[in-house]
């Protein structure tokens, strides 16, 4: 039982110094868990392999294209959900989405990604008209729409994305949040930012700069 102790106590400092290691201003947490604790973990570290990733998934975007997850790998991209009828927050969460995609908008490695979280209104037709609105960039700005359950799954599973969720876990549940998910090149999340608030868009920018340089 003692040397049971021993490694454990072994195996926890070679984590903490691999943490202590990281140069944490240049390099950006990842996020595994629906609480969004920080985690920096060097590629050394035997939790390294197992960091969460964005499940595989398959939508169609506003031009009536299939969107999966394939179309973003090597891409680092920001994840959010709407719906088009939306009278208050989306409106904020789009703008800034559109401001984020002119900054972005010759940078092939920055991608935007958009769910409807009511696709049984949604229409391809529908999230097309809209996204002209908000001046979305072919293969730029993807606004899909699919299967009600399948982009909740992923909202919650995934992107960690729906907070009452957490607290209910009732599936029936109608999916709304203000959250702006960064993704990195293979999958990971490494940022979740309010998207109604300047000040947390403008450190989403810091870090997709930080970000940039990692890759």
């Amino acid at each position: 039982m003692k040397i049971k102790s021993i490694f454990l106590l072994i195996i926890i400092c070679i984590s903490c110094k691999k943490e202590a290691d990281i140069d944490k201003s240049k390099t950006l947490p990842f996020y595994n868990s629906e609480d969004f604790t920080p985690e920096w973990i060097s590629p050394s570290d035997l939790k390294y392999k197992e960091i969460h990733t964005i499940a595989p998934f398959e939508f169609t975007n506003q031009n009536g294209e299939k969107i999966t997850n394939k179309d973003f790998e090597g891409k680092i991209y920001i994840a959010d959900f709407f719906f088009t009828t939306c009278p208050s927050i989306c409106t904020i969460l789009a703008k800034n989405m559109g401001a984020i995609q002119e900054l972005y908008k010759e940078d092939n490695d920055i991608m935007l990604l958009s769910h409807s979280v009511m696709p049984w209104v949604d229409s391809v037709e529908k999230i097309k008209e809209y996204a002209t609105e908000k001046k979305a960039i072919h293969n730029k700005w993807h606004l899909v729409t699919g299967d009600r359950e399948e982009i909740y799954n992923i909202a919650r599973t995934s992107y960690f994305a729906d907070e009452d969720f957490k607290k209910t876990k009732d599936e029936s549940e109608f999916i709304h949040t203000e959250n702006f998910v960064l993704i990195d090149k293979k999958g990971r999340i490494r940022g979740v930012y309010n998207g109604t608030l300047s000040l947390e868009v403008q450190r989403l920018k810091r870090h997709i700069e930080i970000l940039r340089r990692e890759n």
